[in-house]
């Protein structure tokens, strides 16, 4: 199974569902260990654990470290951009997130800044003026780390695009994960020529989201889970395209050899891979993979191009 390259580009291994816990309640024993030889045996070999807040960034780095194939993200999601001002000391909370990111990146861990953006759908949790101020502080972040950014867009995309054209040269690239707007919105995001798009389970949910998925150009894509969230559903309209399957059982009847149902993990990216394969009528999922793989190291794994095309150019030499 294990012929693709991939790498999902979300994962929220801080979530308590990977500790075995479910709503407040614990069903099994943590199983990030488990998680990840799945996640190998189907093709994974690079897994970027989602920070979206101070504390949270902490955990992901500490996570991160574990294991060569992880790396991780720092930054503040909109949902949780109030910690800012809640802190006491704003300027602090940047300083102590700037010297997180410094930190994880000596370490050879963090590769981007993130999970920032705006998110207008859940405005109970922060305020649109608190969101904005924020998402455009954590540019500074960007720019004095010369990392890319890893950014989230919902319902916000007016907002969201008129902030990134005013940073857009404080930044080296990015992607908007998880994308699930409109074909105005992707068209948007594509006008900024070092911005990327994530695909998971959520964009592929409707037959308008297939539609609007398809006009993504591959050379312009990222694949993910988003995991635990955002799994592709039987009722989902890409699900006819998905081919590779895992035996699943409930969480209350927790096996290690089996996925949990209703909990998404990243072996599943294969799915995501599959249905954008499908739907875009590409014969060879292999070359896809390859284009795709190809755009994370572009953005998040630069110094992996740099290497492959120094071997690629050292082997030209010896054959001459």
């Amino acid at each position: 199974m294990a012929s693709l390259r991939m790498i999902d580009i979300a994962v929220n291994f801080t979530d308590g569902m990977f500790k075995g816990v479910y709503h407040g309640k614990n069903c099994h024993l943590p199983d990030i260990a488990t998680v990840l030889n799945r996640a190998w045996s189907a093709g994974v070999d690079r897994i970027i654990v989602t920070g979206g807040s101070l504390e949270e960034s902490r955990e992901a780095l500490a996570i991160a470290e574990t294991d060569a194939r992880l790396f991780c993200t720092v930054g503040v999601h909109p949902t949780r951009c109030s910690e800012f001002e809640e802190s006491g000391d704003p300027e602090k909370h940047y300083q102590d997130l700037f010297s997180l990111a410094n930190e994880g990146m000596q370490k050879g861990k963090v590769v981007a800044i993130g999970e920032c953006g705006l998110d207008y759908d859940r405005l109970q949790f922060c305020p649109v003026d608190i969101q904005k101020k924020y998402f455009e502080k954590q540019f500074e972040l960007a720019y004095a780390t010369k990392l890319p950014m890893f950014l989230h867009m919902r319902a916000a995309a007016a907002d969201f695009c008129e902030i990134l054209e005013r940073n857009k040269n404080r930044f080296t690239g990015g992607v908007a994960h998880s994308f699930t707007g409109s074909a105005l919105d992707r068209d948007k995001l594509l006008s900024f020529d070092n911005m990327y798009i994530g695909v998971n389970g959520c964009s592929l949910k409707t037959a308008e989201n297939l539609d609007v998925m398809k006009g993504i150009p591959v050379e312009r894509m990222m694949i993910e889970t988003d995991s635990p969230y955002c799994e592709i559903k039987n009722t989902h309209a890409g699900m006819k395209f998905v081919k590779s399957t895992w035996p699943s059982k409930k969480k209350e009847k927790y096996d290690q050899e089996c996925i949990v149902k209703g909990r998404n993990e990243p072996c599943l990216v294969r799915q995501v891979l599959e249905v954008v394969a499908g739907y875009k009528g590409l014969g060879d999922i292999n070359q896809l993979g390859s284009t795709l793989y190809h755009n994370t190291c572009r953005v998040f794994f630069p110094q992996d191009l740099d290497s492959a095309a120094d071997a690629l150019l050292s082997g030209h030499h010896n054959t001459n």
